[in-house]
């Protein structure tokens, strides 16, 4: 899951845990965790009985606490670039508020914590899972991708793309075919999701130095390539109901949610202002989230 699901700047903390707490960036966070929780509840067949309850409790507590890890230590990589960009520049990092030793130490700490967790209370696989993600994210795609290629966001998605398999893991001790058709319909959806901030924020791009897409290849191959992923995307909001995971309650809302993402794609390249591509981006959020959910009513009422 991408930095970019809360895109609206965060006023600048007052406290230390204020501080502290903003470099988890917890509205993106808050995304991950639902996201792994619905991977956890479908794995279960029925009603979680207590003792699930209390896993999936302690699972997503260890998966928030190394998502939290690898927020912060992007921040404290992206600092320098945070610092030239609109939407960013309040982060704790960027202002100077937090030291790089204490935002590093900070997510040492979380990292670790989640890590243990995850591995004393829910089981092995989704330790390493969840650590592997914390790699893909804080090194592999902040490190290494992002300031390299404007492909960075669709390689990289692959990492923000993982929490419905760590909460299949955790419940089952396994990675099934279900987890991932999650994973496939996250890793589809990042890309148009966001590509339409990168429109409407290109300039804060470009003054960053980053290469991503808008400014490399400019608006009009962007948008098309929204178009396309709107489309890959909606056969693949498809599949968990051709490998009977879900049915029609789903379907219905897969269908309406994929329309809207498609429509709004072409209009986006057929017509493109910034107020359009805002609302782009935020109906991504919607079709996310309401898609996710739709899964989990399909999944109890049927």
């Amino acid at each position: 899951m991408s930095d970019t699901a809360a895109a609206t700047p965060t006023p600048k903390s007052t406290s230390v845990f204020g501080q502290y707490y903003a470099l988890m960036k917890p509205r993106v966070i808050q995304l991950i965790v639902f996201c792994a929780f619905i991977g956890m509840v479908l794995a279960i067949p029925g009603w979680p009985s207590a003792a699930q309850w209390g896993k999936m409790a302690l699972a997503s507590l260890g998966i928030w606490l190394v998502a939290g890890a690898a927020a912060a230590f992007n921040c404290l990589v992206e600092k320098s670039i945070d610092a030239k960009m609109r939407r960013t520049a309040w982060r704790p990092t960027a202002k100077g508020e937090l030291s790089d030793k204490q935002a590093l130490i900070f997510s040492g700490l979380l990292c670790a914590a989640g890590c243990a967790l995850l591995l004393v209370t829910v089981n092995a696989l989704t330790m390493w899972l969840t650590f592997a993600t914390f790699v893909g994210y804080a090194v592999v795609y902040t490190v290494i991708l992002k300031p390299a290629t404007p492909q960075n966001i669709v390689i990289g998605g692959a990492s923000g793309a993982m929490p419905p398999v760590l909460g299949w893991a955790a419940m089952t001790g396994e990675v099934g075919a279900e987890a991932l058709v999650l994973f496939l319909i996250i890793f589809l959806w990042t890309p148009p999701h966001f590509w339409a901030l990168a429109l409407y924020r290109v300039e804060d791009y470009r003054k960053s130095g980053l290469p991503m897409l808008p400014v490399t290849h400019g608006s009009e191959f962007t948008r098309l390539q929204i178009v396309l992923y709107t489309f890959v995307l909606a056969a693949a909001c498809l599949l968990p109901v051709v490998i009977q995971m879900s049915s029609w309650i789903y379907l219905a809302a897969a269908v309406i949610l994929s329309i809207g993402f498609c429509a709004y794609g072409i209009a986006l390249w057929r017509n493109y202002s910034d107020a359009l591509a805002r609302k782009t981006f935020r109906f991504s959020l919607i079709h996310l989230s309401v898609l996710f959910a739709a899964l989990l009513v399909d999944h109890y009422l049927l």
